[in-house]
């Protein structure tokens, strides 16, 4: 098996992941000397990149590093956002583009509803970029009212997980650094699944040409998922396609136990979620295969 999908993961790879349910809600009200709603998110505070006369976000970039930085020009930017996209838009809510990554943004969860990413090797093997030299940061393209911040995950017990991952976005320090937006994290159950199962996979997915999608469902606040679920769909030089699809608890994870022992039919992922999976492609095309692990 592993002879036969080196070929397919050397030319093309789709991937798309997720979250199904809920764990556990933050409730309660803060109180402090700053001006607050009951989530925590502070209230008319003059917010850098986003104009408030208009509603209109601007296009923002890692803090610090100033637009004009960015070795992705703007012809660069809409040729990524199409190769991106490629197979659709699982849904069109409160999209945001990155230099790297297209996010759609739910405002209830502080949280995205899914991320899709384009993965080939020069954007992953870049050694110039260093994540150690990124910060998590508030996403100033989101309204403040809606913003997930540092302290909603602050002495949960939880990781800070990446949707899209860091490891996957090497291109240039700025493209690296725009993954630690909370806007592209969850709350990720950390020994035994963020620094494990789920990198591991992520891990897999780092091999050609690659898209990642994920989904998050909760209730207020930032919500911390039950499940995360990915998609992988390979495609060969000769237009074969071959998908793999998984679902993981969001819990510590023995390191003996295989990945093939969370994978699942799409359908079933489609229907929890509510999301159509590169619906773009017909699914006559597309084999349904066992995964390399």
């Amino acid at each position: 098996m592993r002879k036969l999908m080196r070929p397919l993961l050397a030319a093309l790879c789709v991937s798309g992941g997720g979250i199904l349910g809920v764990m556990h809600e933050r409730e309660g009200y803060r109180f402090s000397s700053y001006n607050r709603n009951r989530f925590g998110q502070v209230l008319h505070a003059k917010v850098e990149g986003y104009d408030e006369t208009d509603g209109k976000n601007r296009r923002n970039v890692s803090p610090g590093i100033p637009a004009a930085q960015s070795k992705l020009q703007k012809e660069d930017l809409e040729r990524r956002r199409r190769e991106i996209m490629r197979f659709g838009y699982p849904s069109l809510d409160n999209i945001k583009y990155k230099d790297n990554y297209v996010l759609s943004y739910n405002r209830r969860l502080r949280q995205a509803n899914w991320v899709c990413e384009h993965l080939n090797k020069d954007i992953i093997r870049n050694q110039e970029a260093d994540r150690a030299k990124c910060d998590f940061v508030q996403d100033h393209e989101i309204h403040p009212l809606f913003r997930a911040t540092n302290d909603d995950f602050r002495k949960t017990g939880y990781d800070r997980g990446h949707l899209a991952a860091s490891a996957n976005h090497r291109f240039s320090q700025d493209v690296n650094c725009q993954t630690f937006f909370l806007s592209n994290i969850s709350p990720q159950v950390g020994s035994g699944f963020n620094r494990d199962a789920w990198q591991n996979l992520e891990k897999f997915e780092q091999d050609g040409h690659l898209y990642v999608k994920y989904k998050v469902i909760g209730k207020n606040n930032v919500a911390v998922p039950t499940h995360f679920f990915k998609v992988i769909l390979t495609e060969s030089y000769q237009n074969q396609f071959e998908i793999q699809s998984y679902i993981l608890p969001n819990k510590p994870i023995n390191e003996k136990i295989p990945l093939n022992n969370f994978q699942v039919p799409l359908e079933r992922i489609e229907k929890a979620s509510g999301l159509l999976i590169f619906e773009k492609l017909p699914r006559s095309k597309v084999r349904e295969v066992r995964p390399v692990v």
